[in-house]
């Protein structure tokens, strides 16, 4: 399932909105840091826009069309490849306060003064940290199958876990065993994600070099750390936050994401029956609804 290599880039045309997501080109934006960062865009124009961040590994190829599809029939919404990755110039981020900072280069480069975010496994440890380092960027954060800083449980991969997503390809099975749980509901849900995955045959984007995979590990480790003084600093975002998560995650534990809905002013909490790390692909028309709802 690694991506082609014959992706191609255009430049921001203020038009190119109303495509669906497996149609929509991939674009690109200089920013102030030398980074000329990849995205795609889709949806109608509205103000706060919403951006997407993506898990370990993953690129723009790596969110489910039907979700997306689903967030922007409301929203004007933002997927891209951080410095390093896929189709994106500069350096992989090795913790994730650089991935903060990044993020920030790219919204600062589309002129974006705030968004909306939905952060998903280690984007939603970018996104908790780019609410406490710059809290007026974000309105509403929605934090999808991921874990408060030094929490616990969260300190690497799993073996098992670890074993499949290191492999320089990533085959269907690789999928279907982190993504989501091991019940034939759950993995038939996989092989839908993975069919849908597959639609956009033009225009994929890179898949993720060996050294930005590193880097990105490195980051994840770093954040998981166990660490009980890093908890109390979730008290400073006081964003409206939706935390989601499967109930049967090998990547987070789910507990964990009660741990972060208990630790944050303003959460409300959604665990997903029968599935696992990937459950807004296997429940995305539910989780868009309920993204949707919340973002309202």
């Amino acid at each position: 399932m690694a991506a082609d290599s014959t992706a191609s880039v255009v430049f921001a045309h203020p038009m190119m909105r109303n495509l669906m997501y497996v149609d929509a080109p991939n674009q690109v934006v200089d920013a102030a840091n030398g980074v000329r960062y990849a995205y795609r865009r889709c949806g109608p124009t509205g103000s706060p826009p919403l951006l997407l961040l993506q898990h370990f590994r993953g690129t723009l190829d790596s969110w489910d069309p039907a979700l997306v599809d689903a967030l922007a029939a409301e929203r004007d919404v933002i997927t891209f490849d951080n410095a390093g990755v896929g189709l994106s110039t500069g350096q992989a981020c090795r913790t994730v306060r650089d991935l903060a900072v990044d993020t920030l280069a790219f919204l600062t480069a589309l002129g974006l003064p705030q968004a909306d975010v939905l952060g998903y496994s280690m984007g939603g440890f970018t996104a908790q940290e780019l609410a406490l380092l710059r809290p007026r960027t974000v309105r509403r954060l929605v934090l999808a199958a991921t874990a408060p800083r030094g929490g616990p449980g969260i300190h690497g991969y799993p073996d098992d876990v670890l074993d499949h997503v290191s492999s320089e390809r990533l085959g269907i099975q690789d999928y279907l065993y982190v993504f989501f749980h091991h019940t034939a509901t759950s993995q038939r849900g996989g092989l839908e994600f993975v069919g849908r995955y597959m639609e956009r045959e033009r225009g994929r984007d890179l898949p993720v070099t060996a050294a930005a995979r590193a880097a990105q590990y490195e980051a994840v480790v770093e954040w998981g750390v166990p660490d009980h003084a890093a908890l109390p600093r979730l008290v400073a975002i006081g964003n409206p936050v939706f935390v989601a998560g499967g109930d049967s995650d090998l990547v987070v534990p789910p507990a964990t994401s009660r741990l972060l809905a208990g630790l944050l002013p303003d959460a409300r909490l959604k665990t997903y029956p029968d599935s696992g790390h990937g459950f807004l692909f296997q429940h995305h028309t539910e989780f868009a609804r309920d993204v949707l709802a919340f973002l309202r």
